[in-house]
């Protein structure tokens, strides 16, 4: 497989491709929508000034302004996704940014002119139960008024996100489509094109000289880049202080948390904790040394499976079952709908040439959840499945559940559903392989892994966020060389006490997309913690569980997300959830110590 030329998107079965035409049958289709968008846009500006002769009015015409870019967000983005070379899906792309950057700058003056009224009028119109869809968006608007600014510094801010959006839309081009990855050598001799997609199966080769390969190879790139790609990133940093300031907020960070109503203690709470159980990932890299029987552990050596002689090997029908075996004890409405979202196009599977890389899942609400995938046939990629899925069916039961304006969960809570589904799904592994050694010595890998790869490296990225930002706010230079050797700095502290730190690995932050999503990544490790607690209590308590994890999944944006969670059983404004994992991932190096002796 390794070996193998991409296909153009045309060439691919469409029988693994996602169904868009579901948002619109035809560009036609989307073409009458974004007309009706634009005209919806322009008809706002007969509010400005007047939001306080109709508050609820203008509420409500700003709200189906915001449902219809949904839909064509949804349409026009994930068509470039298919297949970033197409110059019509990148003007496609481009025209529906602009619209949106012009929603923004039209709609600007309804927060600060509904935040003109008095506090009582808007607190009669939140508590208004014909008004009940807008009861939490007002209450959120009282909130953020001390960081809400008068209506012509909105309109200014709106009107320049196509610039802001300029370092993520520079770093997706370079990173899906202009990025001169070479040649490196396959698993059968033969040179093959490094892409995205066979990256991560090389880095996770038997051979070492692959491996290595593939991974100096990609860093190795990176590097050659590195002016640029500095450039790009202190873009989105300088830009997220700038937004911060301008918003009173005292970091860009606090900018980030505040207003989805995230102590900045969660953050520091991790990193304390996470500091704390680093013996036990030490620990876990000499047991990888052993069982690898390498003089030296290197960071290209962290991704393949320990276990020589035991693997899985999964189609991607295969992996889908795998799937739904390991989360039956959600129930079978919750597995009937995964078969649906099989069957009915909610899922774009394979990779090709130019598709963007990674997965994700995408919500369109009054359609369906989508998924993007680059499927590989292993463990992997069925884990994969399984976590995006876990996006997708939040999505779905959110907006089954709740009005559009009330839908959109906050992404502190948008990596739970996700990871509790792979937790659940290597639960349920490691009960069927439990008379197995070397299976469940396989699968207690695979547990580190997730423990390592989405807590240990979501933090380590965290710290780097937070520290990037900080260099910025204090006035110092974000130069190559100082980014680098911070991220550096960070992997010896990380991996440094049982792992030979490879100094290419200081390029590695350049290749990060969740970067240009500030003060995101730590949400995946907060999020994991949370999922480990939450999938304990499902398979412990059985119905109880389950009810009390689909109202947290049904909540949307409806209460705080740390409400939310309360609703799953999990507190994370106390370090317990946090702590506790690192006591299963601790737990579990001395469960796969005693099983490999």
């Amino acid at each position: 497989m390794m070996a193998q030329e991409l296909k153009a998107r045309a060439d691919m079965d469409p029988r693994w491709q996602w169904h868009l035409e579901d948002i619109f049958a035809t560009d036609e289709a989307y073409e009458e929508a974004y007309a009706q968008a634009r005209q919806a846009i322009a008809a706002m500006a007969a509010w400005q000034g007047k939001v306080k002769d109709d508050p609820r009015q203008a509420i409500r015409d700003a709200d189906a302004i915001s449902l219809k870019l949904d839909h064509l967000a949804a349409y026009a983005l994930m068509h470039k996704d298919e297949d970033g070379s197409d110059p019509a899906r990148q003007a496609r792309a481009a025209r529906f940014q602009s619209l949106a950057v012009a929603a923004g700058s039209a709609t600007s003056f309804l927060d600060p002119e509904l935040l003109a009224l008095p506090e009582e009028t808007l607190e009669a119109l939140m508590n208004d139960p014909d008004f009940a869809d807008y009861s939490e968006m007002l209450r959120v608007l009282l909130l953020q008024k001390p960081h809400t600014l008068p209506a012509e510094q909105e309109k200014l801010l709106a009107e320049a996100g196509d610039v802001f959006s300029v370092p993520h839309d520079v770093f997706s081009m370079f990173n899906d489509v202009d990025l001169p990855l070479p040649q490196v050598t396959g698993e059968d001799g033969q040179k093959i094109q490094l892409t995205h997609g066979n990256y991560g199966l090389m880095i996770r080769s038997r051979d070492r000289n692959v491996r290595r390969e593939a991974f100096e190879a990609m860093m190795g790139t990176f590097q050659k880049f590195g002016a640029t790609m500095t450039a790009c990133y202190a873009g989105a940093v300088k830009t997220a202080v700038f937004q911060a300031k301008a918003r009173h907020y005292a970091s860009a960070r606090q900018a980030s948390l505040a207003p989805r109503e995230i102590p900045e203690a969660v953050y520091d709470h991790l990193l304390d904790a996470v500091d704390a159980g680093l013996p036990a990932l030490t620990e876990y890299m000499q047991v990888r040394q052993k069982l690898l029987n390498v003089d030296e552990l290197h960071l290209y050596d962290l991704y393949v499976p320990m276990i020589a002689d035991f693997d899985m090997k999964l189609t991607y029908p295969e992996a889908f079952e795998l799937v739904c075996e390991g989360l039956a004890p959600l129930g079978k409405e919750y597995i009937d709908k995964l078969r649906e979202g099989y069957e009915g196009g909610w899922m774009d599977v394979y990779e090709n040439k130019a598709k963007r890389s990674g997965a994700y899942s995408w919500g369109c609400y009054g359609v369906h959840p989508y998924v993007l995938l680059n499927h590989t046939d292993d463990l992997s990629g069925a884990m994969t499945i399984a976590h995006e899925l876990g996006h997708s069916m939040h999505t779905y039961y959110s907006n089954l559940n709740q009005p559009y304006v009330k839908s959109n969960y906050s992404l502190f809570v948008a990596e739970v559903a996700s990871t509790c589904n792979e937790v659940l799904l290597m639960r349920y592994l490691m009960k069927k392989y439990k008379d197995d050694p070397k299976a469940s010595a396989f699968l207690c890998n695979q547990l580190l892994e997730e423990f390592r790869t989405t807590v240990f490296r979501q933090a380590m990225f965290a710290a780097f966020e937070k520290e990037a930002h900080a260099m910025y706010e204090r006035g110092e230079a974000l130069t190559t060389e100082a980014l680098s050797a911070m991220y550096l700095g960070l992997n010896k502290k990380y991996y440094g006490g049982g792992c030979t730190v490879d100094e290419t690995i200081a390029s590695e932050w350049m290749r990060i997309p969740h970067f240009y999503r500030n003060f995101y990544v730590y949400q995946y490790a907060t999020g994991f913690s949370a999922a480990v607690a939450i999938a304990t209590r499902i398979l412990h308590e059985g119905k109880p569980a389950v009810k009390d994890y689909k109202r947290f999944l049904s909540a949307g944006c409806s209460v705080p997300p740390i409400e939310a969670l309360r609703y799953a059983g999990v507190d994370m404004e106390k370090p317990d959830a946090v702590k506790d994992a690192m006591k299963v991932f601790a737990q579990t190096v001395e469960d796969l110590k005693k099983l490999v002796g």
